[in-house]
């Protein structure tokens, strides 16, 4: 038994938002179904990854046999993920109100950028704009160069799919207690601006303007990344006192931590180059033999590929191999989400699309 075996979802997300959403949904066991087009090509790597243990087929929503399709479809795949601009689904006439129409039961999450209302609602964008909007980029960065360049994508991700997801499981814990689906509207930028989570009650409450390397998780503080000797990084994340006396014990220099513990500017500055000094006189590979044994909350700064050759990542499984249609496994990032009853499935790679065709449309004309 899966964690979410009696969950069945029809998938017409691309990109990234709701595929990884409804990825996270189909580890954990639910019947995931994308609704591709016609003209889609083969998959590619992320496809094949974000389209993982899910079934494929091809609708063109243009004609009305496919809509009888996806309304034959939503009687029994009652979760419905779409990431169309406000009022597409509804000028198909496969809205909520119209699919609420057949089936009471239907949980309809809508994933925008912008939501579902606003004078934004219709606007294109992508993770980097929803950011901008929200705020995150203007004190993230530095002075000098600008907002930060994330390498992934944030408003997106944790934004988007994460949201949609805990939005989805929540709607289904009501429709169990009342029989009822609902609506979801799912804005990237809503909730990348939640995610202010820290900083924003400084300006709300408290007036401060939020402005990059002022804050103490920003650059403000010695809370950062140090350049080593050769050009590579770690990161320090000392900030309580314990943390700091053996960042100063294995730096070798134990007499900067009454200086780490000073509440004035002038200290912290001087306390954040003595740092930088000390990374810059040994490489890398010294650094992390140092702090290899050492409780200080400093850690390297790795390559993807370092990273999934980690021992705690390999420990935890995070890297799985996935049988793909040829007789071959691919290895691809694993669910992160442990549990003491389940282990996801791993049933295939992505499908190419339509390949499900035969099998879920003849079942849907002999209804």
């Amino acid at each position: 038994m899966t964690l979410l075996n009696s969950l069945k979802v029809l998938d017409f997300s691309t990109l990234l938002p709701g595929p990884f959403a409804t990825l996270m949904l189909a580890d954990l066991g639910a019947d995931v179904l994308k609704v591709e087009r016609p003209e889609t090509g083969d998959s590619w790597g992320v496809d094949q990854y974000l389209n993982r243990s899910k079934k494929s087929i091809t609708l063109d929503l243009k004609q009305p046999e496919s809509i009888e399709s996806v309304k034959k479809l939503v009687q029994e795949y009652d979760i419905v993920v779409e990431q169309f601009r406000p009022g597409v689904m509804e000028r198909l006439g496969l809205g909520y109100e119209a699919l609420k129409r057949i089936n009471p039961k239907v949980i309809y999450c809508s994933i925008t950028g912008y939501g579902q209302t606003g004078p934004y609602k219709d606007r294109a964008g992508h993770d980097i704009n929803y950011l901008s909007i929200a705020g995150l980029s203007g004190y993230s960065g530095t002075k000098k160069e600008g907002p930060a360049k994330n390498g992934t994508q944030i408003a997106d991700l944790a934004g988007g799919s994460l949201h949609a997801v805990i939005g989805i499981l929540s709607a289904v814990v009501y429709r169990a207690k009342t029989g009822f689906g609902q609506a979801l509207d799912i804005s990237m930028t809503d909730c990348s601006f939640a995610m202010n989570a820290i900083s924003a009650p400084l300006h709300l409450q408290g007036g401060l303007e939020l402005e990059p390397e002022e804050l103490m998780l920003n650059g403000g503080s010695f809370y950062d990344f140090y350049k080593t000797k050769d050009g590579r990084y770690f990161s320090i994340g000392s900030l309580e006192p314990r943390f700091k006396r053996a960042l100063c014990d294995a730096i070798g220099i134990p007499e900067l931590y009454e200086m780490s513990m000073a509440s004035d500017k002038a200290s912290g500055v001087a306390f954040k180059q003595a740092l930088q000094k000390a990374f810059l006189a040994k490489d890398f590979e010294q650094w992390q033999k140092i702090f290899a044994d050492s409780d200080a909350c400093a850690e390297p700064v790795l390559t993807f590929a370092e990273a999934a050759d980690h021992p705690q990542l390999k420990q935890r499984g995070m890297i799985v191999e996935v049988p793909d249609d040829q007789g071959n496994l691919q290895k691809q990032i694993a669910c992160p989400i442990k549990s003491s009853v389940f282990t996801p499935d791993y049933k295939h790679t992505g499908r190419k699309p339509g390949q499900n065709n035969a099998e879920i449309l003849r079942t849907l004309h002999e209804k």
